[in-house]
């Protein structure tokens, strides 16, 4: 199978470190789960979304970002059993190269830039499966849908629009065995 995975807060936790960054910088205290909406400002009232999204442009900030429990085993496995694995993301242009280098394939030693398709319209891209956390990127794609749960999406029913909504990569590994 062609296995399509997103990157942000599907294989690596970029919303826990912007969360993280934020904090620190402006001393405030949101948390992970009071970003209820796809705009991360509504844990930040009175903050522009350029102040919490800059960091992701400072220097050594993707070296910082963690990955997501079970992510490297899961893409390994899948990848050992045969099935071509590709990093779907909608990353900004400016930051591409450190984002790939410095977070990526840090994570990631076994992936490569010829496993990684950059395209804001994911849509477009063919595969049996796309794993992601934006309910937006999974509307309307021909491939199976898995939710990726997120304080963002955990109200949108996944089942009522075809989709299959997890909360690990232990459920997804499951499932995409399961699938064969």
């Amino acid at each position: 199978m062609t296995i399509l995975v997103d990157m942000d807060d599907v294989i690596e936790r970029l919303l826990a470190r912007l969360v993280e960054c934020t904090n620190e910088k402006f001393h405030r205290n949101a948390t992970v789960d009071q970003v209820t909406d796809w705009d991360i400002i509504v844990a930040y009232p009175g903050m522009t979304k350029k102040q919490v999204l800059d960091f992701m442009f400072e220097p050594g900030f993707w070296m910082t970002v963690e990955p997501v429990p079970g992510a490297a085993e899961a893409l390994k496995h899948f990848m050992d059993e045969g099935h071509e694995v590709y990093i779907v993301t909608a990353s900004e242009y400016e930051v591409i190269n450190e984002k790939m280098t410095e977070c990526l394939f840090r994570l990631f030693p076994f992936l490569s830039w010829d496993r990684v398709i950059v395209t804001r319209r994911k849509q477009l891209i063919r595969g049996d499966v796309l794993i992601d956390d934006g309910i937006h990127n999974l509307e309307g794609g021909d491939y199976k849908k898995i939710l990726f749960t997120a304080p963002y999406n955990r109200d949108y029913d996944a089942e009522a629009n075809g989709m299959i909504r997890v909360k690990n990569w232990d459920e997804i590994v499951r499932i995409i065995d399961g699938m064969e």
